[in-house]
């Protein structure tokens, strides 16, 4: 049977999504990662008053438009406003008004001289050069306009999108409710950290691992479990997940052997198959099933196999369920400067590193168990079936969600 490529296994999974409609209010410090549900619009000026962008004195740019070194423009002093104060000075001729940075500038004065550019007087100023209306003057509205679309709905909310709300008195903000995953990892022979290690077991590392990436990008872990390969248990555990999270992630149990059963577990309950296998390693046996509406994505059990179908499947998945394209990943091109020799028989996920258009591999082990060079990593190469590849090739790669 043909194998299907991961962008068809892709569309199949999307095409099963139902989005996530749910909003609730938040303060702008808790939103920093949620999806915006509205958009968000400027009910004020930003600046809602002319001011100052430098220490010096606001001047009438024509009064000193033939300052010089040698002619300098003297200007009386008619008064000082530091930041946050507010008083109204009235323009006269041949006069200035010390301001310093962030200060409100008075009608009348239409710029502002650096006051190295002067000689620092006080009641009556020497000015050194000439400016030009409106230099290192804000005026009203240039950061934002009244009425203006700030921050359109489906936005990913960052560290400036919080800036841009904090400036226009924004407290809350409406978001889409943050989607559940549940992780269950399968395997008679995996344990949690935290238990003593007995003969024949493993730590269940890949579970920490997607957990983390999850949580990382403002999302929720719904629940975290282990199960051992008993087709009624891991039925049970499905079901149960599937009542209270939005999209359920498994692991292992996925391949040919004797314990491999979630392809049994997933028609025992009913579930739709979106696809199974695809012309990837590594991750080949990865699956995926929909029940209830909510889409199960089943993964190997070795740990670069699980976290590289899950770079490749969740994040899309994720876009979708949350209409945003803010959590997917980046698809890019980059020129190979170290060698791969091997030619592989099926379409492969290498694990490399990438800087300024530039991608090498920096370890040669590239067994599906392994993870602790993924340290060194923040990509991987998506080299096509019976591709050879030499330095200074152009290849494509997938940055890891959270690297760029």
């Amino acid at each position: 049977m043909k194998r299907m490529e991961i962008e068809e296994c892709l569309s199949h999974l999307l095409d099963a999504l139902n989005p996530i409609e749910e909003t609730e209010r938040v303060n702008i410090t808790e939103c920093h990662g949620r999806i915006l549900a509205e958009d968000v619009t400027a009910g004020m000026m930003v600046p809602t008053f002319p001011k100052s962008a430098m220490d010096g004195y606001g001047v009438l740019a024509s009064d000193v438009e033939h300052a010089s070194r040698e002619n300098p423009v003297r200007l009386n002093v008619l008064g000082e406003l530091l930041a946050g104060d507010y008083k109204e000075i009235l323009y006269e001729k041949n006069t200035a008004v010390r301001v310093m940075t962030g200060s409100y500038v008075p009608e009348g004065f239409d710029a502002v001289v650096r006051q190295e550019d002067t000689d620092y007087g006080e009641s009556v100023v020497c000015v050194y050069e000439a400016v030009k209306p409106y230099v290192n003057y804000c005026r009203v509205g240039e950061d934002i306009q009244k009425g203006d679309i700030v921050i359109k709905q489906n936005t990913g909310i960052s560290s400036v999108h919080v800036g841009l709300l904090a400036s226009l008195g924004i407290e809350q903000v409406t978001v889409r409710r943050s989607a559940k995953t549940a992780i269950i990892s399968t395997g008679t022979e995996v344990m949690q950290v935290g238990e003593a290690l007995a003969p024949g077991k493993i730590y269940n590392s890949t579970a920490y691992m997607l957990a983390a990436d999850i949580k990382r990008e403002g999302l929720v872990v719904e629940r975290m479990q282990t199960c051992a390969d008993e087709e009624e248990l891991l039925a049970a555990a499905i079901k149960s997940a599937l009542r209270n999270a939005d999209f359920v992630i498994t692991t292992g149990a996925v391949s040919v052997g004797k314990r491999d059963i979630i392809p049994k577990v997933l028609e025992k309950i009913g579930a739709k198959v979106l696809f199974r296998g695809a012309n990837i390693q590594p991750g080949t046996p990865t699956m995926a099933g929909w029940l209830d509406g909510k889409v199960i994505l089943s993964l190997s059990g070795n740990p670069y196999a699980a976290i590289a179908n899950f770079e490749l499947y969740f994040w899309s998945a994720m876009a979708g369920l949350m209409q945003s394209s803010s959590f997917e990943t980046k698809k890019t091109t980059a020129v190979l400067s170290g060698e791969y020799t091997k030619v592989n028989k099926m379409r492969r996920l290498i694990r490399a590193y990438a800087k300024d258009g530039e991608v090498h591999i920096p370890s040669p082990l590239h067994a599906s168990s392994v993870i602790h060079n993924l340290t060194e990593c923040n990509c991987f190469i998506d080299l096509r079936a019976g591709e050879r590849i030499k330095p200074g090739d152009e290849v494509t790669i997938r940055y890891f969600k959270g690297c760029r």
